[in-house]
């Protein structure tokens, strides 16, 4: 186009029109050249029963120890047990970690996994095989295989209500990825406290005065996007009229700003999540879900750990001996975390989500059941702490239409490893991906063109079904 006004349609229309046309409907969130990619693969929608379902992660980037959250072993000898001790919870028999009072009130509307194992205890491969079914050899923190949200962001690319498909609070966790998938099965990020005063979301912010000029620029822009598929003889520009759409639907949606909106909530419920990070990254998932949002990850893993501005305090669940006590650093982390897991499962089941909503609370493996004495990485001081151990995890799941209140599988005296119902992580996998109508022989072709399964292996879990 020149820089010349020409005569189209219903005006005269400049080249730097039409770039602030495209720039106030696709500039602040990209979503333009994302739709565009999504529609290089044709994907697969959901059988109705499942196109409501969603999945909230809560995720703990680092491993937190199975041995001091739920899966406590008092009676095993003193360098295995700990210092922390098991508390009585709502439903007879299950035991949780002291520090766990919240969740010991609401534990008939969650099940325990105590039997997941798996052979990867560096990071980015552990990450990489939770969160994909897949093991790899490289330690990028970049996943070479997609990983479950963005399998999950490209499986549901065909819907559209209003609100993202996929939200997380980082573009990837550590050893996540879209790979193969490309960009456009990344997530629309929430950095930082949506509860914070000074929260704001550019990405679906438009001001007052571009939004009374809103109208004629849509207009202008259908106008343009209509001569350009008139004249493409193999009709490829057809679907720039959905795309621009489905991008203008993210930025002016009614419904995206009130789920994104903190400040519709009751301070009471505020209070209950906890206000702080983690407690209101917790409440915009399920008002993110409640939504239409299909899948939503929340990292508790922020810089600055509820609570505390101490410098000590590791920023995720890597909780070795690293910048003191192993204890005091739990100390700090789990009343926090507490609250927030806590909060969010009730409401889960108070506002009738449960059917809907599958929540889990996972890292990527637990830590080493023996207390042995380790260097800080940063005091430098020999302390004692737990390594990384893929040999036993925990993994708490909610929801999901499934029977609640029961532990599934356990570990052995020590904690060691599965002792009965072993799992692997391909295993919850394939139960989430059931969950949400999803198939997880469907292939993908790699970037070598090869078709890859989503899931190799795995079963979906019995209990849980």
């Amino acid at each position: 186009m020149s820089q010349n006004k020409q005569a189209h349609c219903s005006g005269p229309i400049t080249r730097r029109g039409f770039l602030e046309a495209g720039s106030l409907l696709t500039g602040s969130l990209g979503v333009c050249d994302i739709l565009r990619g999504r529609a290089a693969a044709a994907g697969t929608s959901s059988a109705s029963r499942h196109e409501d379902t969603a999945v909230i992660l809560i995720w703990l980037l680092g491993g937190p120890s199975h041995m001091e959250t739920y899966d406590l072993k008092p009676d095993a000898p003193a360098e295995y047990r700990g210092a922390l001790n098991p508390i009585a919870t709502n439903v007879p028999g299950i035991e949780l970690c002291e520090m766990l009072p919240h969740h010991a009130r609401v534990a008939d509307k969650f099940s325990i996994i105590r039997s997941i194992t798996h052979e990867d205890s560096q990071h980015a491969q552990g990450s990489v095989r939770f969160l994909s079914g897949r093991h790899t050899p490289s330690v990028d923190p970049i996943s070479e295989y997609p990983t479950l949200g963005p399998i999950i962001s490209k499986m549901r690319e065909r819907r559209n209500n209003g609100v993202p498909n996929y939200v997380a609070s980082s573009i990837r966790a550590y050893g996540d990825g879209s790979a193969y998938l490309g960009e456009s099965a990344l997530p629309f990020v929430v950095a930082g406290n949506p509860g914070a005063p000074s929260f704001s979301l550019p990405n679906l912010t438009v001001s007052e005065e571009l939004r009374g000029r809103m109208d004629d620029r849509i207009a202008l822009l259908k106008e343009f996007d209509k001569f350009r598929s008139d004249t493409d003889a193999n009709a490829s520009m057809a679907s720039l009229d959905t795309f621009n759409q489905r991008a203008l639907s993210l930025i002016t949606s009614e419904n995206a700003r009130k789920a994104f909106d903190l400040k519709l909530e009751s301070d009471a419920t505020r209070d209950r999540y906890g206000r702080h990070e983690w407690g209101q990254r917790a409440l915009l998932a399920r008002r993110l879900v409640e939504a239409g949002c299909s899948f939503v990850r929340m990292d508790m893993n922020s810089p600055n750990v509820p609570g505390t501005d101490d410098k000590r305090i590791h920023s995720n669940w890597d909780i070795h001996a690293i910048n003191g006590d192993l204890y005091y650093d739990l100390g700090v982390r789990l009343p926090p975390f507490d609250r927030a897991v806590a909060a969010l499962i009730e409401d889960i089941y108070q506002r009738g989500l449960d059917r809907k909503v599958m929540l889990i609370v996972a890292g990527e493996f637990g830590r080493t059941p023996r207390i042995t004495v380790q260097k800080g990485t940063k005091s430098g001081a020999m302390q004692p702490g737990r390594d990384h151990w893929p040999g036993a995890m925990s993994v708490l799941v909610s929801g999901g239409g499934a029977r609640m209140g029961q532990i599934i599988g356990s570990t052995t005296d020590k904690g060691e490893y599965p002792k009965d119902n072993r799992l692997d992580p391909n295993d919850l996998l394939a139960t989430v991906y059931r969950f949400m109508g999803i198939d997880q022989d469907y292939a993908f072709l790699n970037r070598s063109g090869r078709p890859m399964p989503i899931l190799p292996f795995g079963k979906p879990i019995a209990e849980l079904a």
